[in-house]
């Protein structure tokens, strides 16, 4: 039988503080474990991926109490971050790394360099990885994140209900955003900013602040994190996602969205142009601006808001998207094997 001990970070399952990487971690535990596998949990508690001595030293623990050859995967937050406290267990287990953002590091190439696999969530990051590191190609594999089929959004006439979903972080790029919407603010919209509060508390008040001075306190609305059938409704009464990250390997919000027939507005960066895809007929789901761009960002949101057929034409395109998302079962299949290749390698 196979068998798979996951160490993941220990809020994995907080809904105070959701993550893709933490969707994806359950996700894919739930999956082996339908495929027959083992799966062993170790959530290891800390401030990931910038642990103190304690964390440092309960990861050490769970290494130390594996027995010889177990088959390991970790949470590339929790394992890139301290290499030294892999390395010990290299030789003795079979250590997979799961990779969702690139550190780019010195930490990180080592703790990659001592590991029998990688597995990398987009075909993106796994060639960032390869020549960022210079890692034996055979040892890199892919495993996308899947989506789960959705109703599509019924969306509405003037397009106008905007969406945001993301940590509100400096990462996520929000005061981009925050001064693009105060660009457009003479044309009808709302926007909800869904995600957590939590990660930098100074970052969200001085938002907030900006917001009030541009007058735009009430049209920006900031409910805090939302799963389950709360987050499910905030989709559903949504025209378009809006993502102007500054760096996103792969954003499984744009595949949320584009499972509800949503266009996208996102950012030319990293591995999202590759998530948002093209519709069979090669027309783009959404649009994709510059990292950073606060003028490129404001002048998409008025093509989107002023011109009906661009919101025709780019709804058209995301429903015709939405038949060719994968599942969480490919995801998982790919995961799976890239687990049985590092028990052979």
């Amino acid at each position: 039988m196979n068998a798979v001990h996951v160490v993941l970070p220990g809020d994995i399952d907080d809904p105070a503080t959701p993550s893709g990487g933490n969707a994806y971690d359950r996700r894919a535990c739930q999956g082996l474990a339908a495929l027959g596998w083992t799966v062993r949990e170790h959530p290891v508690p800390g401030g990931w991926p910038h642990p103190g001595p304690g964390e440092r030293a309960a990861l050490a623990g769970v290494l130390a109490a594996l027995p010889d050859d177990a088959l390991v995967l970790l949470d590339g937050l929790v394992a890139s971050t301290v290499p030294e406290v892999l390395a010990p267990h290299a030789r003795r287990l079979r250590l997979v790394v799961l990779v969702h953002l690139p550190l780019d590091d010195a930490a990180e190439a080592r703790t990659l360099a001592v590991a029998a696999g990688v597995v990398a969530t987009s075909g993106w990051t796994r060639r960032w990885l390869l020549d960022r590191y210079a890692l034996p190609p055979d040892r890199v594999s892919v495993a996308a994140p899947g989506v789960t089929a959705a109703p599509v959004a019924p969306g509405t006439p003037a397009g106008t209900r905007l969406l945001c979903v993301a940590a509100v972080t400096p990462l996520k790029g929000h005061d981009v955003l925050a001064t693009a919407l105060a660009a457009v603010a003479d044309l009808d919209w709302t926007c909800d900013w869904v995600g957590a509060l939590t990660r930098d508390p100074g970052f969200v008040r001085r938002l907030r602040r900006r917001l009030a001075d541009a007058g735009l306190a009430d049209r920006v609305r900031l409910p805090g994190p939302l799963v389950g059938a709360a987050l499910d409704a905030a989709y559903d009464a949504t025209d378009l996602l809006v993502l102007p990250s500054r760096r996103e390997t792969y954003g499984m919000v744009v595949t949320e969205a584009l499972a509800r027939g949503m266009p996208v507005l996102g950012s030319d960066t990293g591995g999202l142009p590759e998530t948002l895809g093209q519709a069979p007929d090669g027309t783009r789901p959404g649009l994709l601006v510059p990292p950073g761009d606060p003028d490129a960002l404001a002048g998409a949101l008025r093509r989107w808001l002023t011109r009906p057929p661009l919101r025709a034409r780019l709804r058209h395109a995301a429903r015709q998207r939405r038949d060719t998302l994968t599942d969480w079962t490919v995801t998982t299949d790919r995961l799976a094997a890239a687990l049985k290749e590092a028990t052979v390698a």
